[in-house]
């Protein structure tokens, strides 16, 4: 059992040195890591706001992918923890410089920000810029560690004119399945950079960790402290996925979700998954983007998980629509220059004929959330009219 005492505050630390000072929203961040004040995040001109009260919270909200967002509130020792162990594990010290791609209002960036005041690191927030201005800043600012979803880091590498940035050493990918394609591809822009994958959400922070030699399609195996169960699998051995952590949040500000459950301090977000001998997790998608397509289990995630393999798909996703015969018809829409076909098999092949999507769009660029991940909603608005 873990005697430590809490950290009922954030810290900033004297010697970090923003040396991205402009970035909205950051002199509203020093202020409450100085001051103490609560702190809430959101998707807005000033994405960051003090909060007066006794005790310090922190204040987010999710994604909003596939409902409306909520506000999550944690304590801050439920992330000075990982900060901690981030430190122990990966060597990370105020000799650093911490790199972000996105805004203040979306968790991992955040998360980057927060941590880097924590432990002293210096810290480089990019997400104002253009894929091209972001690695030139990268390099600039002497980087050397980096947060960024896939869908910034596909991005940045499509913006990428054969540079070599030797900096940075570090690469934390989350809010999405980072495909080996992407990985292979940030190992020629970053020679020298470690990519580790962070499986978790705005209510749970870490649950797995992937790095370079975590199986395919697994995220990896439990970040320290976390423990995982299964509840209610089927068959094949794929349950919900269950977690008991240090790293967990309190509840929600604003708005609920009936997929988040608690059950003593096992937490579900209504993640499902299978787990392999060696600890390895595998997640399926979630629960409420699960649909029946003639009669079988169809998860999105799992097709959009395939799609991303095919040579030329940059990101895609995959929707389910209602069809009065089969329950549900699947389509998907690409970035990228793959052929339909070749698309179409993969997921014959992979998963079967349930999934193979019945209708395949192209868009030059997809339709994307503050977080950094795809629209869902806007995506689904293509076939309102077909």
């Amino acid at each position: 059992m873990d005697m430590r005492k809490p950290h009922d505050r954030f810290h900033l630390s004297p010697e970090t040195h923003v040396l991205t000072p402009d970035v909205a929203g950051l002199t509203a961040l020093l202020e409450v890591l100085r001051e103490g004040h609560s702190l809430l995040a959101r998707p807005s001109d000033e994405p960051v706001s003090p909060v007066l009260e006794p005790k310090q919270w922190l204040y987010c909200q999710s994604s909003g992918s596939t409902s409306y967002a909520k506000t999550i509130r944690r304590t801050p020792d439920s992330w000075i923890r990982s900060f901690e162990m981030d430190q122990e594990m990966f060597g990370l010290s105020s000799a650093d410089v911490y790199a972000s791609l996105g805004t203040l209002s979306h968790s991992l960036t955040l998360f980057a920000a927060v941590a880097a005041c924590h432990i002293g690191a210096d810290l480089a927030m990019l997400g104002n810029m253009a894929p091209r201005g972001q690695i030139a800043g990268l390099e600039r600012l002497d980087a050397s560690v980096l947060y960024a979803t896939p869908a910034q880091l596909r991005l940045l590498l499509r913006a990428d004119e054969g540079r070599v940035l030797p900096g940075i050493r570090l690469i934390f990918s989350s809010g999405g399945k980072l495909d080996q394609t992407t990985r292979s591809a940030l190992g020629v822009l970053f020679p020298q950079a470690e990519v580790q994958e962070i499986f978790g959400a705005t209510e749970t922070s870490y649950i797995t960790l992937a790095g370079p030699d975590a199986p395919a399609g697994s995220v990896g195996t439990a970040y320290p402290g976390v423990e995982l169960r299964l509840t209610e699998t089927d068959t094949a051995g794929v349950g919900e996925i269950w977690m008991r952590s240090p790293f967990l949040f309190d509840g929600y500000a604003e708005g609920h979700s009936a997929e988040t459950r608690w059950d003593g301090d096992w937490l579900t977000i209504g993640e499902m998954g299978w787990i392999d001998a060696d600890g390895n997790l595998y997640p399926k998608g979630r629960r409420n983007r699960m649909v029946t397509v003639a009669d079988k289990n169809v998860f999105p995630e799992e097709i959009e998980g395939v799609l991303m393999r095919v040579e030329g798909v940059e990101l895609a996703v995959a929707l389910a629509l209602p069809d009065a015969l089969r329950g549900h018809r699947i389509v998907a829409v690409i970035q990228g220059t793959a052929e339909a076909n070749d698309l179409r098999h993969l997921c014959r092949q992979e998963i079967g004929d349930h999934a193979v999507p019945k209708e395949i769009r192209r868009l030059d660029t997809l339709p994307m959330l503050p977080a950094g991940k795809p629209d869902l909603r806007a995506l689904a608005r293509l076939w309102e009219d077909v």
